[in-house]
């Protein structure tokens, strides 16, 4: 599973052009997240503090998992700034999916500012025994009288 988002980049420096960068105008760089393997499942983990469950999102598409949530931003007028750090505005995040995935099958939970997504492998990308056939009568080789002598 890898992180794709080929356009984060450009979408960045427009931003930048075209948005004032003073007080709170500021976006959210990047979705800190943990991806682990757990038996026959992926478990990926992101933190999402101060999100509205109702807002965060996970779709897949043709192999394309991606995850986005919106913290909104204050809006009181009367407000005077002694610090603004934290981010507001939308979230994303895309991975791209392998073969072995039942992405029908993915799972998400929200629960005090952590999204935990379950991915389980296939059925058909699970390791397996293979049995060995083999007939019910036992062969010996013997010794032919030319190897004997």
């Amino acid at each position: 599973m890898l992180r794709f988002d080929p356009f984060s980049d450009l979408d960045a420096l427009t931003r930048g052009l075209l948005t004032s960068q003073t007080g709170s105008n500021r976006t959210p760089r990047f979705m800190p997240m943990d991806l682990c393997k757990i038996d026959d499942h992926y478990v990926l983990t992101a933190d999402l503090p101060g999100i509205d469950p109702g807002s965060v999102d996970v779709d897949v598409d043709s192999g394309t998992l991606t995850i986005s949530a919106h913290r909104t931003a204050r809006s009181e007028d009367a407000v005077q700034w002694l610090a603004n750090e934290r981010f507001f505005g939308t979230y994303r995040r895309q991975l791209s999916l392998g073969e072995g995935i039942d992405a029908s099958a993915i799972s998400a939970t929200y629960e005090n500012g952590v999204l935990t997504v379950t991915i389980p492998v296939a059925e058909r990308a699970k390791p397996r025994k293979i049995e060995v056939a083999h007939s019910g009568r036992q062969q010996s080789i013997e010794p032919t009288t030319a190897d004997s002598e």
